[in-house]
């Protein structure tokens, strides 16, 4: 068992040091159907006899009477007055009574003690992160609910990363708590294997329903447990407890270059003595904490990280932001324009990547200018280092020889910010010079935007090899086309019609407009943008491959290509009616433009169960683009290959139900074909059986962090390329 250190320090202890314990061993598969809270720890090995240390997080959030959204109707009781002197009562009276019998009892009107909005918080932390909940709440109920596994660093990670356990967890759970009140989400069931991450869910969400009370208890400040927060740079984890009024202890950790919490063994005594400085100033100053001499930017590191944990604890936490991912561009022009997708956590910049985009908008990467590219890495440092756009960063901080692309990259980042508050300014697009381009790259569409109207509009056009044609070059027919078009959709927008003639400049001018709308747009889109690659269905001859580049979830470029068992590019050698439809999906699909028209591309005679696969291939590359994922889960369904290094192992994993179930192996010979059964040797029959073998229950034995096996060097060898190529297939049904 690993351990790794911490520094505690406790109200009742000012000094004291205190090492976790973690178990990093591979869990067992046989396990994950275990109904406990330990049941998501990574499980130690039968020949490790040392259990893993788990804290039992805290299972049931509680429910205060005062926050119930239901009461029962006040009934007044009707009472008729009698006269003192006679038994008889008067007409008048009982006139008057039978009035006040008719008259309905009086309700009291039940007042919604929630605010509506959207709120992110956190069940309580643990050395490999915590649950989470992005909680829109409407009328004192959720109205929708996205369930979070964060890393270390406090950012909603790939599914497959997490224990088994959960992979078929967040459907189940999410669906519960929709349309629950606080209450109600408070009786919401676990799901088995996945016990502790459905109670910090449920915790999280409880405490989504406590930062969104109009009126909080009163005296209570945070949320009782131990809460984590992370320097945007990653170098320092904090844990702060808090009891519902105060801070109770403090845990620093270091991080390594993966973002994981230093192992004890490889702690250096300066680290050791700096994060003992570091917590108990912590513990003493808080946010205010005084640098040692020397040590200046790991406290600073570390206060930020407290600062985060600190937020997260608050009961009232005031952030102007909702968290979560936000993409945005910077100042266009004709050579292009800079984008940054950042990720926001309590309104400060906890992840970021920055894109030079060329006139077709599309990503240049290392064929940018050579000084942009050698700024980006530079440029995210110190946006990190910072820890805040909004507060920290300066223009003046440009990189130097990349002036105009930093100032770009900033604009888009502050941008980024604004599209992420979670009261909007009320505008309905950012004010500046913003790009647009057909899904063809036929046209670039260049719009000014001034209190939400398009005051501007320049238009060029490229020419058959996608390079801006120059004005002087254009035309006098071309020229006359894009005065029109330019004062036309000013006007109009789009809802000019087309030129006589011209029809389809026309066509490519208005989608390059909407998309230049869609860049200046403050509301955030449901697709990342980007080059996301897909296979369709895999059988014994090969698969099929879609590199699909999106932007504002429309496909603006793609690739098709018929892979053989090596996953590589067969080209002209592969079939020829494949080879013959691939250019006439390339094209139908960009005509298509969108996802839901992609879906009904028409599959080409003659390649029908290749169009099919092709077409499996684009939607998956669409699931890989999501940003808040309809369904979030491990592993898309359908057959997917994989190879090894070498490329002498071929593997098709299937995948139901989100789980990879069922696995065959070829051997491959230098050739790069499939051996037949005669020809395989008994080590290769072994390993072969080994993973074709079923296995008992959902999962495959080897579909989480397969290992090599074998009581010799041969089979061991044989088995890691094997494992090796089942990586590979589980990276392509990855989700």
């Amino acid at each position: 068992m690993k351990k790794i250190v911490a520094l505690t320090v406790c109200a009742t202890m000012v000094l004291s040091s205190l090492v976790m314990t973690v178990d990093l061993s591979p869990i067992k598969i046989s396990n994950i159907d275990v109904v406990s809270a330990a049941s998501e720890a990574e499980t130690t090995p039968a020949k490790e006899s040392t259990p893993a240390k788990t804290t039992k997080p805290e299972t049931k959030p509680t429910t205060k009477k005062e926050t119930k959204t239901t009461t029962k109707p006040t009934t007044t009781k009707t009472t008729t007055t009698k006269p003192a002197a006679s038994k008889t009562t008067t007409p008048a009276v009982k006139d008057a009574a039978k009035t006040e019998a008719k008259t309905p009892a009086a309700v009291e009107t039940v007042k919604n003690p929630y605010q509506d909005g959207v709120y992110v918080t956190y069940g309580d932390a643990y050395s490999k992160g915590t649950e989470g909940a992005k909680v829109t709440i409407k009328d004192g109920k959720v109205a929708d609910v996205e369930l979070l596994r964060t890393s270390p660093k406090l950012i909603d990670r790939d599914v497959r990363i997490n224990y088994s356990g959960l992979w078929q967890a967040y459907e189940p759970m999410e669906t519960s708590f929709r349309g629950k009140t606080r209450e109600q989400a408070a009786e919401v069931d676990v799901v088995s294997g996945a016990t502790r991450s459905s109670n910090g869910w449920k915790l999280a969400v409880d405490r989504a329903f406590a930062r969104a009370q109009a009126e909080k208890p009163a005296g209570e400040v945070y949320f009782a447990g131990e809460h984590m927060g992370v320097d945007p740079a990653g170098k320092y984890m904090v844990f702060a407890k808090y009891d519902k009024t105060k801070l109770l202890g403090v845990k620093v950790f270091p991080l390594n270059e993966k973002g994981e919490a230093v192992e004890e063994a490889a702690m250096t005594p300066e680290q050791a003595k700096t994060v003992y400085l570091i917590a108990s100033e912590l513990l003493y100053r808080g946010t205010n904490a005084v640098a040692a001499k020397g040590l200046e930017a790991d406290f600073k590191a570390a206060i930020q990280a407290f600062w985060d944990a600190d937020q997260n604890a608050k009961i009232n936490n005031v952030s102007k932001y909702v968290d979560g991912f936000y993409s945005a561009y910077g100042a266009a022009r004709d050579k292009g324009v800079e984008r940054a997708d950042v990720y926001i956590r309590n309104g400060k910049l906890v992840d970021v990547k920055l894109y030079r985009l060329g006139s077709n908008l599309i990503d240049r990467g290392e064929t940018a200018y050579a000084e942009v590219v050698k700024a980006n890495a530079p440029m995210v440092a110190k946006l990190l280092a910072n820890g805040s756009y909004i507060e920290n960063y300066s223009d003046t901080d440009a990189i130097s020889g990349a002036t105009e692309s930093s100032h770009s990259w900033n604009e888009a980042v502050e941008r980024a910010f604004e599209k992420a508050l979670k009261t909007p300014d009320g505008h309905k697009y950012f004010e500046g010079t913003f790009a647009g381009v057909d899904n063809r790259s036929q046209a670039l569409v260049l719009a000014d935007f001034q209190g939400d109207k398009v005051t501007k509009v320049t238009i060029h056009l490229f020419d058959k090899d996608g390079k801006l044609i120059k004005e002087e070059n254009l035309t006098e027919e071309q020229k006359t086309t894009i005065a029109t078009l330019s004062e036309g959709l000013i006007k109009k927008g789009n809802n000019l019609a087309l030129i006589p003639g011209q029809e389809v400049v026309s066509a490519a001018a208005k989608a390059a407009f909407a998309d230049a709308l869609q860049n200046a747009s403050k509301v955030q889109g449901n697709y990342k943008d980007g080059k996301f690659t897909a296979y369709g269905d895999a059988y014994d001859k090969g698969t099929n491959r879609a590199d699909v580049t999106l932007r504002n979830g429309n496909i603006v470029g793609i690739d098709l290509f018929r892979v053989g068992v090596d996953l590589q590019d067969r080209g002209a050698s592969a079939y020829a009616d494949v080879v013959r439809a691939i250019p006439i999906l390339e094209s139908n699909y960009l005509l298509a433009v969108t996802r839901e028209n992609a879906a009904e591309v028409d599959a080409v005679s003659g390649a029908t169960s290749s169009s099919k696969a092709f077409s499996a291939a684009v939607d998956r590359a669409y699931k890989k683009a999501e940003i808040a994922e309809s369904y979030k889960t491990a592993y898309a369904n359908g057959i997917f290959a994989g190879t090894n290094a070498d490329k002498s192992v071929y593997v098709m994993v299937t995948v139901e139900k989100n789980v990879p179930f069922k696995m065959e192996v070829f051997y491959l010979d230098a050739n790069g074909k499939i051996k037949a059964a005669d020809k395989l040797s008994a080590d290769e029959l072994f390993v072969k059986q080994e993973f074709e073998t079923p296995t008992t229950g959902v999962m495959h034995k080897y579909a989480y962090r397969p290992a090599a096996f074998g009581d010799t060097d041969a089979v061991k060898a044989l088995s890691g390329k094997v494992v090796d190529a089942v990586k590979v297939a589980l990276e392509a049904a990855g989700r």
